[in-house]
Parts: C-alpha cells; structure tokens; sequence
C-alpha cells in the first residue's frame, strides 16, 4: 500500500488562508509549500512543521492581513438580503418539498415543545421549598422472608428523640398521610364539606415552605385545639369574613372535634406532590387518636432539614441507632432521603431505589425526540435531494464571482430558515394543543416565558436547520464552475447510500412505535379484564361516620330494601391497602419469620360482599358470638406462615389472642405491578371505616340518589360522597393510561411523518426517472410493471426497517412488562401486524406518485429528446 506523504500541519495552513491578502495568497502558499518539501527531505518531518509554523507566524504582519473592513461588512449584509430572497424563490418553486418539510418540522417540534413544558414541570415538583437541598425524608426498610419493602412511615415516637439526640437536625416535623375529612361550620347557614387534610406537628411549616397569608409559621399548630386552612377553603367556608378566630368542626368515622382557625395559607402550589386544604394539629392525632403507641407502629411522616455541612449518611446511622435501641430484634431499618427526589424516584426493590416516575418522563421525552428524528430525516433527505437539481444555479452564481463561503451561506440560511418558520407555527400549534395535553397529562401547565426553553428549542432548531444545510453547503458548493456548467453529473453514490440509511431509520423507529402501541394497549386490557380475586364491579363505599358510626345496622337494614342495591356490610377493604402490621405471632414463628400483613378491619358478610372465594372455612357472621375474636387470612399469607391445616388454629395479634375461622383465595391488594402479599381480615367492624355496598347497575344514577335520600335521613349534616371501587383500581394506573394516549398519538405521528418524507422521495425519484419511464413504455413495458419496479426499492427499504425494528421491539417490550406481577405474553402476531401496518402504509404512500408516472403519455417527455 502506497504511503501518504506527510503534509504541512492543517490548522496553521488554515490560519494562513485566513489571514492573507487574497492578492498573494496562491504565490505565497507556493513558496511556502515549496519549502516544506524540501525541508522534509534534509530536516525530517518534525522541524519541517516547526519551520513551517515559524514562516506562517513571521507572514502575520500588517502588509499582509486582508481588509477586514469598510465595504465587507455592507457586502455580507447585502448578501444576507439575498440569501433570504433567494430562499423564498425557491420556496415558492419547489412547494411541495417545502410544504412537507413544514408539515413534519412543525408536528415535530410541537411534540416536543410540550413535552419540555411537560418534563420541565415534573422536574419542577417539590422543589419549591427554601431548604430543598437540605430537607430530607426518612424511610424504613422492612426485611422478612420474602424481600424487602420500602415504605414512607416510621414511628411516630421517633420525632423527639431525633430531635434532642441528633444536633446535625436542625428542624424536624411528623405529619400524616393526606386524608379525606368531613369539616362544618355553625353559621347562620351550615356549611359541610368533605375537604382533603392532615395532622401535622408545630414545625410542619417551618420545614416546608407552604407560605402563609395569616399567622405565625412557628405557632399555628402548637396548640391541640387550632387549625390552619388554604386561602381557597377559607373563602368556601367563610366567603368575604375574616377566618381568623372562627371555629370549625372536625369529624372522621366517630370522632369529632372544634379546632379555632389560627392560620391561613396560600393555596398548595401546583408543583407540590402532596395537596391538602387543611392541616390539624399532631399533637391532637397523636395523644388521643393514636391507641398503639409503640415503636413498632409506623403511623408517621418524619421530614428533617439538616445542618448545610451535615452528612446525610452519618445521620442516617445515627437515626438507625435511636430506632433499635428502642426496638430490639427489628427487621426493620431507617434511611434519609432526599424529599425532593421522592416525587420522581420514588420506587424501590429489595430496599435499594429503582426508579418511579422519572423512567416514564425519560421514556416520553424518548419517544418525542425519535418522532423530531424522524421528520428531521425528512428534512435531510429532500434537501439533499432537491440540493442536486440546482446544479445550474451554482454554476451561473460561481461563474459569477460567487466564493464559496456564500454558497454555502445561502444554503444554509435556507435550511435554518425553514426551521425558524416551522418553530414559529409549533409554537401556534402548541398554545391549542395545551389544553387537550394538560387534560391527558392531568396537569395545569401554561406557555410562559423561559429563557432557558427558549434558548434551548433556539438551539435545536438551529442545529437541526444546520446538519439538513451542510450536504449542499460543504460538498455542492466546493465543485468547480466549469466542471458543473460543461454537465457534470453527481456521482450515484452522493447522497443517495446516505438518503437510503435514513429512510431505514425512520422506518425502524415507526415500527418500533406501533409495537409499542399494541403491546401497551394489550396490556392495559389485561388490566382492566384481569380477575383480581374479588369483583369490583357495582361496588361504592362512603365514610361511616356522624351518626353511622352508632346507627349502621339500621342504615345498612334500610339500604338493602333500595331496588338496585344486592347488598351491604361495613367494611374496612380498601384498594391498595390502608393498614399493614407485623405485629402477628404463630406456632412455630421465629426471629427470621417477620412477615408483613395488610390488615383490613371488617364487619359480618364484608368478605361475601367482595365475592372472594374461601378455599377453606367460612366468612365472620354474627351467628357465632366467639367471632369477635375470629381472624381470616388469604392463602399467600397461610404459606408465609408454614401452616397446613390452618382452621381453628390460633395466633396472637397486637390486639390480642385470635382464632382462624377461614383463609380466602388470593386476591389482588394493589397493583398488578406487584406479587400478591399477605393480608389479614379482622372482625372488628367499630374499626372499620367505610359502609360497602354493592349495586346490580342496572340504574345506577337512580340507586345512588335512593342511598343518598336514605344517608340524608340518618346523616343529615354531612355530604353524601360515594366512590366506586372500579374507578379507584383504575386509578392505580393512570401513569400507564398516560403513555398508553401518548404512545398512541406519537405512533400515529410518526407514521404520517415518515410517509410524508416517503412521498416527497417517491415524487423526486419519479420526477428524476421520467425519461427512463417513459423509454422503458415505449419498449412495451406495461403500467403494472412500472409501477412494481418504482415501489421494489422503496419497499426494499422498508422492510429492512421492519427487520431491524422487530427484534428491539422485543426486547423494549419484554423489558417493560417485567414490571408487572401479571403480564401478557408476547406473541408473535404483535409484530407481524406491526410489520404489515408499516408495509402497507408505504405502499399505499409510494403507489399514487408511481401508478400517476406510469401513466404520463411518453410522448409529452420524450418530443425534446
């Protein structure tokens, strides 16, 4: 193999071109080329790049610089008028590549303009509070024989010691989760509402910068007996008077209480995770609600703020130790986090974090850029096809006097052009769109003014009109005028391998879409059709509280008479569980047998109310007086305890010693996302919190207007609110709703992005070919044949897409369902209709423009020839 000659270093040689006068540039270059030569031979390679360097330095001297002034800058300006002017010609000339360019830059960048809008909320959320980098949330850890589980609560006991023992705290705040209350007021005309609120301790505000409108942020919970309520409630409650000092009533299940409006805040922003309306004081909760008060009961939500020179992971130690030193023999661990990663990273397995939401904003943010991707293909690939039929042009303009550097200007200003206009009409589009988005995404999102959106989606779509503009702007614009105007022809090659790769791409991504969409799809009817071990069907529940706590006998007596209504009991059941234990013992139970129970406190026929099905015993009844110490497990839980003949067995739980009546099939708590686990009925309907009951759904609007006169009767100062079972299981999946609609928009996007590129190719290519067509039907050739001979290479291409996309659909797919406990199997047809779907779309795009060409009368293309 011949050896390349070493060549003077290219930067320095650059420089000079730059710099020199052009007026003795070439006689100069000469010499210095000249000398490099011949230094190679007698001083090697390294001082003749050194020498050459040194001559190229001593050359930049005023007499020799170029004239950077004056005229120049009138001359680019000028210039830059007729780039744009010529860029609008050719606009109008060529339309219908431009148009489709418009069409696919414009959907493209409205994808994404919403989804920035969309990620750059997410990313917003609860990290509106001042010590967000030093406010940190502690979590537990509870290991027993079948993994571990990471949960939010922690006891609620731990809140004082941490506090005195650990000086790297500087606040901390116990708090609960976010509950449903009733609240009244005993004006002249009572109001009674069901309001969103929780207990929290007297620092909860000094933690969490939830700004207050009236009252101290130090005080306002101090005290068992005050309140602190939103602006918002605040004008529900008390219209245009001052809420200050007035007095509420407090009711859940069978407690009641006033609390004295101490405090008023502005309403939760939108970018906080957590939305209430009403906070109670924990001093309260915690000295009269809470009965178990023991380190093993994790009723709480601690959040601490830490010194700013504090160790999270030293503190985290020492909040471990305060924790067993209280509570030997634990299997359970407690751990900070950041609050403000809770949101977006939320999900752990086996007690290490993995993930949560933040995988599906990566993944909609994924599908958005291979839906920009795709239509700047489109971009690419006409401009490089449409740049050749301009030959001509280049070759007047050089002829002309033409450098260069304005060719490629003017190229380049075209492609940028046409991407700021685009960007223009997405931004349009986006202001209509947002609406029917925010809807999808269940968000409040608004099109305001970011310098760092702008500048961003400035940035892309300038880079984006820069790679579309280089093909013609480097390579087009460097040919020789004579070379071009004595009709020199592109090489086959140039550009045309290039376009072929891309058309490939753009099809893989789009078939990969479509998988997407149908697996997503299967999937979430197996969601939605999967028996869960009871039926949610026609199944409402409502607080039992007022005077239902006392009178629910005869409510549920006067109900069951209602036309429409099957049945009713008082029930604890709860989509998703509300209550866990540990505090379970059982023959044979040892130190590693720390098993975790949902635990569901329920009333006579409450189980036959679900329609789960017992594998052995019997439901609680009320025929059986030694069934208030009765307890039923599910099947998963009688495994966990390694019993075989379980029936009037006993154990001990918290509350005391229990006999076991019945164990059920297993049936689903949660999510399909996890395994089932175990759980625990108990026969303590004064605990349970809700009336369950289920309707034949015939006529539901009439039988829920006949329960509601009924609860008016016996409750008549509180709201009747029921829910539906079926809404609440749906309700665990609304971030898969979410990308099931999304994926579903962005597929069919994507398809009509890439055939519109297709067709803009198949019209050059036929245009390109005209004269061919037209010889090969005078030769005989017939309508059909031309036809299958313009489609072979496109379809050729396409199916090569669909090839390579098949098997990473697989593995994206398969990678996906294993997040769910129960999934579909992946079968074959998902990716032969997908494959088919692609293939005939392209055909159909490919066929108009073909059969319209194998049509043309020869004759009409030919008579010049």
């Amino acid at each position: 193999m011949k050896q390349k000659s070493p060549t003077p270093p290219y930067l320095i040689l650059t420089f000079f071109r730059w710099f020199c006068h052009p007026r003795m540039a070439e006689d100069i270059e000469g010499d210095l080329l000249e000398r490099f030569e011949i230094r190679l031979t007698t001083k090697g390679q390294f001082r003749a790049k050194l020498l050459f360097i040194k001559d190229v330095l001593l050359l930049f001297r005023p007499s020799m610089i170029r004239s950077f002034q004056g005229q120049q800058k009138l001359n680019y300006y000028d210039m830059f008028k007729h780039n744009i002017t010529i860029t609008f010609r050719s606009f109008l000339r060529q339309k219908s590549s431009f148009i489709i360019n418009l069409i696919g830059l414009s959907s493209g960048l409205t994808c994404v303009l919403l989804i920035l809008l969309w990620v750059n909320d997410e990313l917003k959320t609860d990290r509106f509070h001042e010590n967000s980098d030093q406010l940190h949330y502690i979590m537990s850890n509870h290991t027993d024989a079948s993994g571990t589980r990471t949960w939010k609560g922690t006891p609620g006991l731990l809140l004082e010691e941490i506090e005195a023992q650990i000086p790297e705290i500087e606040l901390a705040t116990a708090y609960t989760d976010t509950h449903e209350f009733t609240i009244s007021t005993k004006s002249e005309t009572p109001i009674s509402l069901k309001v969103e609120g929780k207990f929290a301790s007297e620092h909860f505000l000094s933690v969490y910068s939830y700004p207050l409108v009236r009252g101290n942020a130090s005080s306002v919970l101090a005290y068992n007996s005050e309140a602190v309520i939103t602006k918002a409630l605040a004008e529900k409650l008390f219209s245009n008077e001052d809420a200050i000092g007035k007095t509420i009533e407090w009711h859940f299940g069978g407690n009641k209480k006033a609390f004295t409006i101490s405090g008023i805040l502005e309403n939760i922003p939108s970018h906080s995770s957590e939305q209430f309306e009403l906070l109670l004081p924990w001093n309260f909760y915690h000295d009269e609600l809470i009965t178990f008060k023991q380190w093993g009961n994790y009723y709480a939500r601690i959040a601490t703020v830490l010194q700013a020179n504090a160790n999270p992971q030293l503190v985290t130690e020492k909040v471990d130790t305060i924790f067993k030193n209280n509570l030997e023999d634990t299997n359970v661990d407690l751990f900070l986090t950041p609050y403000s990663s809770l949101y977006l990273y939320g999900e752990y397995e086996n007690g290490i974090q993995a993930g949560g939401r933040i995988e599906y904003v990566r993944l909609i943010s994924f599908i958005v850029l291979l839906i920009l991707f795709i239509a700047c293909i489109n971009f690419i690939n006409l401009a490089t096809a449409k740049a050749s039929q301009r030959m001509k042009e280049i070759g007047v303009k050089k002829s002309m006097g033409a450098s260069k550097r304005s060719l490629a200007y003017q190229f380049l200003t075209e492609s940028i052009l046409i991407c700021l206009i685009a960007l223009g009409i997405s931004g349009l589009l986006t202001l209509l769109l947002l609406p029917g988005f925010n809807q999808i995404t269940e968000k409040e999102i608004a099109l305001q003014f970011d310098l760092i959106l702008v500048l961003s989606v400035v940035g892309l779509v300038t880079l984006v009109g820069i790679v579309a503009g280089s093909y013609p702007a480097l390579y087009l614009s460097k040919m020789e005028a004579l070379s071009i105007l004595k009709g020199f022809k592109l090489a086959k090659s140039s550009g045309g391998i290039g376009r072929k790769v891309l058309v490939v791409f753009q099809f893989t991504l789009s078939t990969i879409l479509i998988v997407s969409v149908l697996v997503i799809y299967q999937q979430m009817q197996l969601i939605q059709n999967q028996n869960l071990g009871y039926n949610r069907d026609n199944l409402i529940y409502f607080e039992r509280e007022g005077n239902l706590t006392d009178q629910s006998d005869a409510f549920i007596n006067e109900i069951k008479n209602i036309t429409g209504v099957e049945n009713a009991a008082i029930s604890g059941f709860m989509v998703g569980g509300l209550n866990s234990t540990g505090g379970v013992a059982w023959e044979g139970k040892t130190d590693k047998d720390q098993i975790q129970f949902w635990e569901y406190n329920v009333g006579a026929n409450s189980i036959d109310l679900l329609s789960v099905e017992f594998i052995s015993g019997r439901d609680f009844s009320e025929e059986f007086a030694t069934d208030q110490d009765a307890v039923i497990f599910n099947e998963t839980a009688i495994k966990a305890m390694g019993m075989d003949d379980p029936i009037g067995k006993s154990i001990v739980h918290y509350t005391g010693n229990k006999k076991i009546v019945g164990v059920v099939k297993d049936f689903t708590i949660g999510s399909l996302h996890q395994d089932v686990e175990p759980a625990i009925f108990l026969n303590r309907p004064a605990s349970a919190n809700f009336i369950m009951v289920k309707i034949d759904g015939t006529s539901t609007a009439r039988t829920l207007q006949e329960i509601e006169r009924a609860y008016a009767e016996f409750n008549p100062e509180f709201p009747f609110k029921p829910a539906f079972v079926d809404q609440d299981y749906q309700a665990l999946y609304s971030s898969e709703q979410r990308i099931a609609s999304l994926s579903k928009y962005a597929a069919a996007l994507a398809i009509i992005i890439s055939c519109l590129g297709l067709f803009g190719l198949t019209a050059f290519t036929t245009e390109k070919r005209i004269k061919e067509i037209s010889i090969r039907k005078v030769l005989g050739s017939g309508i059909w044949r031309i036809v299958f001979l313009l489609t072979k290479q496109f379809s050729t291409l396409v199916a090569i897409g669909i090839l390579i996309a098949l098997p990473i659909s697989y593995w994206a797919a398969n990678r996906w369902l294993n997040d769910f406990a129960v999934k579909i199997n992946l079968s074959w047809w998902f990716f032969a209709l997908a494959g088919i779907a692609t293939l005939a779309i392209a055909w159909l795009t490919v066929f108009g423009q073909t059969f319209k060409a194998a049509r043309l009368n020869p004759a009409n293309n030919l008579r010049n020839e």
